[in-house]
């Protein structure tokens, strides 16, 4: 009876110890790690561009020596719709309008708007102690279509615009009290240094002649704002490069895919991949497209899943068919690898501390060549001999 119970504790342990292994695939080891800010939530809201962004600019700071800061994304939310209504109205009703950006209206505003701290202004001005723009963003649209529908416009429009900002975010303060010194958004951002033109974004297609720039014909970038069109190796170079280096990366990706997961990865598994398929070979031909990714992405997280080779070619043809979409804000800040000695990014999400590691996700290197769209980066952060293929 004694030696069936240690059998049977014995069976116990190892049907234990292999469930832990089938769920704790993944193990991580820091290659290198650059400071992040905490991270943040911004909930029910288009607004990652800002969180991420903002969240890049307080790395900066930190890595320039000046401490750590919260700067408020909601002001910078607030200006940057009120610049989008006019460009909007401009163009009658010719532009995307809501709550979606890019890297370059937070960077690009900081001269003419400057930055203020959340304390000063959090823009919960709703009753809500969390982001949820759902009700302001509809009735900021239905206003502003129908002002660009008008055959003539009064002076009081955009009165009437920043008044629908005013009752949802609050005013923006024209001075405020930051640790006992009195400050203007302007002057606030020139004590932290930061200067728009330290910053630059970079891409990779082929639709476009490497070594120039422009603008990425995305809806969200309303802005127009242009990007350095870099060959894909030179993309990631740059990338690795900044981490390397001390400097952190906001970056811009599609995250619709199914390789993108709640649990904290983010893979390009190879849907042809006889170790992905597992023995029922037969019934996974029989699949769709759609049936196969969704297979894969349930496998996720629990097992090691092979990923597909990366070319400039694909990457291409995924942005042309409308594959690769502009959906989400986010920050790269540092090197991993798993144990078989796959390379990933360490990024920061803003979508609270969620997941298995808390708001982090592990990006694989494919995953990054494939889905990135732009990236932001110091200009000092770039390789020399890609700067001086630049003109920068």
């Amino acid at each position: 009876m004694k030696k069936l119970t240690l059998f049977s504790a014995l069976l116990l342990c190892s049907v234990m110890l292999m469930a832990q292994q089938k769920t704790e695939v993944y193990t991580f080891t820091v290659v290198k790690e650059n400071p992040i800010t905490s991270v943040k939530n911004q909930n029910s809201t288009g607004t990652c561009w800002s969180f991420s962004g903002l969240g890049f600019l307080e790395s900066e700071l930190i890595r320039q020596g000046k401490g750590t800061y919260d700067l408020s994304e909601m002001y910078i939310v607030r200006k940057n719709y009120e610049d989008k209504a006019k460009k909007y109205t401009r163009l009658h009703g010719s532009l995307n309008f809501g709550p979606g950006g890019s890297f370059a209206d937070v960077v690009e505003s900081i001269d003419d708007y400057g930055l203020v701290p959340n304390s000063v202004y959090t823009g919960l001005n709703y009753g809500s102690d969390t982001h949820n723009h759902n009700e302001m963003d509809k009735v900021l649209s239905a206003y502003i279509k129908g002002i660009a529908e008008s055959n003539s416009l009064t002076t009081a429009w955009f009165n009437g615009f920043s008044g629908i900002l005013d009752a949802y975010l609050g005013k923006t303060p024209d001075t405020f009290t930051y640790e006992g010194k009195q400050y203007t958004p302007q002057s606030f951002a020139k004590m932290l240094g930061l200067n728009q033109n330290d910053y630059v974004s970079i891409t990779s297609f082929t639709h476009h002649p490497f070594y120039t720039k422009f603008a990425i014909e995305v809806p969200d970038n309303w802005r127009w704002a242009n990007s350095y069109n870099l060959p894909l190796d030179e993309l990631i170079e740059t990338i690795d490069n900044a981490i390397n280096n001390g400097y952190t990366v906001a970056w811009a990706s599609d995250v619709s895919e199914a390789g993108f997961s709640r649990e904290g990865i983010a893979i390009v598994p190879d849907e042809n991949a006889p170790e992905n398929i597992g023995s029922d070979q037969a019934k996974w031909l029989g699949l769709s497209p759609r049936e196969k990714s969704n297979a894969l992405r349930d496998k996720i997280g629990k097992e090691m899943l092979k990923e597909k080779t990366i070319t400039q070619e694909m990457r291409q043809e995924a942005f042309d068919n409308f594959q690769t979409t502009d959906d989400h804000g986010m920050q790269i800040y540092g090197i991993a690898k798993d144990q078989n000695g796959n390379k990933y990014y360490m990024v920061k999400n803003s979508w609270g501390e969620t997941g298995p590691y808390k708001g982090i996700w592990y990006v694989s290197e494919p995953f990054v060549r494939y889905k990135t769209l732009s990236a932001v980066v110091n200009k000092k952060a770039l390789p020399a001999s890609v700067s001086k293929k630049l003109g920068l």
